[in-house]
């Protein structure tokens, strides 16, 4: 039988990230903007409409990640994946933490010190990493991530820097990378910047932010995200979960 420190480095939920490359839907929720309750109509309608995975976290959370990581697991039976804004989001009960590295930024508490920080806390607990290159994009509009991070976002149109940043993500040896318009956008993620990432970069490549219908998901999709994040948009507009699953599902 395999240790848990065995288990640590085996990589299962980043494993089903490689196995579906076809499409993926992730939801996103801020556990500071929810009740229990909420929570549970989230997560049971997440199950039932086929959602691949949920991420728990954001730039600023104040109540209890544990907590809410519980109650979305006793609903929802996919992964449920830390995504902790700082260190101090490491808890237990995640499937997998995407350990981020704010590679378009140049602050080094966000490149490295809160990793340093979490490590142990993380290995203590035998917690998945799925080491994630994190690229904020100047999407219009200050956001969370922006202001909490003191990092500038690389402009909405310059792909060529986006993509060299990604490129640079992968030579490093990081898994994934995210692209990120930030809560409180005006748009997604310029196409242009998905396409050109996408074509230089072989990891799973994560783009979230400002998707708030089905058709910017399915342009999302069509210049090359693997996996798209929604959130604030289905805590107001529940029903349209299943139709952006829709989306996923024309896509398999």
């Amino acid at each position: 039988m395999d240790s848990k420190s065995d288990i640590i480095f085996k990589n299962m939920v980043y494993e089903s990230f490689l196995e579906n490359r076809s499409k993926q839907l992730v939801l996103l929720i801020d556990p500071d903007k929810q009740t229990d309750d909420s929570l549970r109509s989230i997560a049971t309608n997440a199950q039932e409409c086929g959602v691949h995975s949920i991420f728990v976290g954001g730039s600023l959370v104040t109540s209890s990640t544990r907590n809410a990581i519980q109650i979305i697991k006793e609903h929802f039976h996919r992964p449920v994946i830390l995504f902790p804004g700082n260190a101090n989001q490491v808890c237990e009960g995640p499937d997998a933490i995407l350990f981020l590295s704010l590679i378009s930024g140049r602050n080094a508490e966000f490149l490295i010190g809160n990793h340093v920080l979490a490590a142990p806390i993380i290995k203590n607990l035998h917690i998945e990493t799925i080491p994630t290159g994190y690229i904020l994009i100047d999407c219009g509009g200050a956001t969370s991530v922006e202001y909490m991070s003191n990092t500038r976002p690389i402009p909405y149109n310059k792909p060529d820097i986006a993509a060299a940043t990604a490129l640079a993500g992968e030579m490093l040896g990081l898994k994934a990378l995210y692209l990120e318009g930030g809560s409180g956008a005006n748009t997604f993620v310029n196409p242009e910047i998905i396409s050109r990432v996408k074509k230089v970069c072989s990891i799973p490549l994560i783009v979230g932010g400002g998707i708030r219908t089905p058709e910017t998901l399915r342009q999302v999709y069509e210049n090359g995200a693997d996996i798209a994040v929604i959130g604030t948009i289905i805590e107001k507009q529940p029903t349209l979960l299943s139709e952006m699953m829709a989306v996923v599902n024309d896509f398999r």
